[in-house]
């Protein structure tokens, strides 16, 4: 059984999925089970991954890392997301981007923040 926001991942061609509708059947890719991700959240080595939450005069800026993490082409964030209740808010990122992203989201609310690293994966 899926749960919404999971992720998912193909092994095969790296397809992303995020469930929107949760479902008793198996996500399949690639005629493989796509892989649940489970979201870290302690740094090991020289990138960081953890976000890294400001407020700002709109709401709040996401920063990927207290060092800010590489955006290379062969390694860098995907994306930046935040859900805050019923919203979801994600900002794609491309190499050579800053890896932050500002969310319309009141600081002092409930929300939940992940981002995704194309070596290192999902991290919250």
């Amino acid at each position: 059984m899926t749960e919404t926001n999971q992720i998912f991942r193909c092994n095969v061609c790296g397809n992303i999925v995020e469930v929107l509708n949760p479902g008793a059947g198996q996500l399949v890719c690639c005629n493989q089970p796509m892989e649940l991700l489970v979201a870290r959240r302690t740094d090991v080595g020289p990138e960081k991954h953890v976000p890294v939450v400001e407020e700002t005069g709109t709401g709040i800026r996401v920063k990927v890392g207290e060092v800010p993490h590489p955006m290379e082409e062969n390694h860098h964030i995907q994306w930046i997301e935040v859900i805050a209740g019923d919203m979801v808010y994600r900002k794609d990122l491309n190499p050579g981007d800053n890896p932050e992203a500002e969310f319309p989201v009141e600081m002092a609310s409930d929300f939940m923040v992940r981002i995704y690293c194309n070596i290192h994966g999902l991290w919250y």
